[in-house]
């Protein structure tokens, strides 16, 4: 298990830019990040009406500017204020649903919003590392637990501008970067964590029919997918972007793979189910939905290799820990608290 007190220490007082810091993860990362005394700078859109980030008390540590990543100009300009040292880049339109409908906003967000940020970068002397955050999504379908080095190929349109992106990070890391900029880009499975409020996602629709009292329905209950609480990519990120400052050589492409074997999406239900407890149950729904990959693995050894980093909850931790947040939301607690409890117990590996 990697041992993390050093790497907190080394983002106290670094210039840390997150692209997409409104968003789930973001929120997420600026927590643990202003808790490890950076001075963060987040360039997103606005908050959605409902979402982690307007939930939490910002103060004075994260300085924000609410912006489309496809607007190069004001970009570049927020770029150059807040002179990074470090980059996070996870701005993307997410959703598969969303990348079906509007496949060219997905296209010009994911691929294009990369480009622009990549051609900002280029121009800032104090950067020396940057991650560009990507999905296990971006391989072309496989039976076996794909590694890093099989074919990019995403399916529908937000896998298939996922796996531009990949590309076009890898041509700049190699072309404009190389010698002065350590760049890595991660590949993480679907992730799961108390203030995801997000549509058409597995425990974000258990959270709801939890809270409306009826059964979950599930799409695709016989899915497979790579599920590791929000923690486990976040820390990931942090420790590559740290490895990499001390040694630029380890600079790679790397799959955030999650602890133990990854289950379906009725299992994972399941688990939910059996943490709320309240008699919840979860059921199929058999309609026409636009189409998935029926099963993605990931194969985590190259970056537990080269980086010294393994994962820390197995996915029944993850769940609990969801449900542990979402009850401390319900009842109006402290938020930012239980993420500092959540994150301690992480470290530890402990369970919520």
């Amino acid at each position: 298990m990697a041992d993390l007190g050093e790497m907190k220490n080394f983002y106290k007082d670094k210039r840390v830019l997150v692209t997409g810091h409104t968003g789930f993860k973001g929120a997420w990362l600026c927590r643990l990040l202003l808790d490890m005394g950076a001075k963060v700078y987040g360039y997103a859109l606005a908050p959605e009406r409902e979402s982690l980030y307007g939930l939490l008390d910002w103060g004075k540590g994260l300085m924000s500017c609410y912006e489309d990543i496809r607007q190069p100009k004001k970009l570049a300009a927020f770029v150059k204020k807040a002179e990074p040292e470090v980059v996070f880049h996870l701005a993307a339109q997410p959703l598969v649903s969303v990348g079906y409908a509007q496949p060219v906003r997905t296209y010009e967000t994911n691929l294009m919003g990369t480009v622009y940020l990549l051609e900002a970068l280029r121009k800032v002397e104090s950067l020396r590392s940057v991650v560009v955050v990507t999905t296990d999504k971006v391989y072309a379908e496989t039976k076996e637990a794909a590694g890093e080095e099989d074919r990019l190929d995403g399916f529908d349109p937000y896998a298939n501008s996922k796996s531009c992106a990949e590309l076009a990070a890898a041509c700049y890391g190699r072309c404009f970067l190389q010698g002065k900029v350590a760049l890595s880009r991660l590949r993480a499975g679907n992730v799961i964590g108390g203030g995801d409020f997000a549509a058409h996602r597995i425990l974000p629709d258990c959270i709801r029919a939890a809270v409306e009292r009826k059964p979950v329905v599930l799409r695709h209950p016989e899915g497979v997918r790579p599920y590791q609480h929000v923690l486990e990519p976040l820390m990931a990120y942090l420790w590559t972007a740290w490895k990499q400052w001390e040694a630029p050589e380890l600079a790679d492409c790397y799959n955030v793979a999650p602890k133990g074997e990854d289950i379906s999406n009725g299992e994972l239900a399941g688990l939910f189910c059996k943490y709320w407890g309240d008699g919840m149950t979860w059921q199929a729904e058999r309609t026409d939905f636009p189409r998935e990959q029926a099963v993605l693995r990931l194969n985590g050894e190259k970056i537990q290799e080269k980086l010294g980093w393994t994962p820390h909850w197995n996915v029944e931790q993850a769940v609990s820990a969801t449900v542990a947040w979402t009850k401390v939301w319900q009842r109006g607690g402290d938020l930012t608290e239980e993420m500092r409890r959540e994150a301690a117990a992480y470290e530890k590996g402990e369970w919520i």
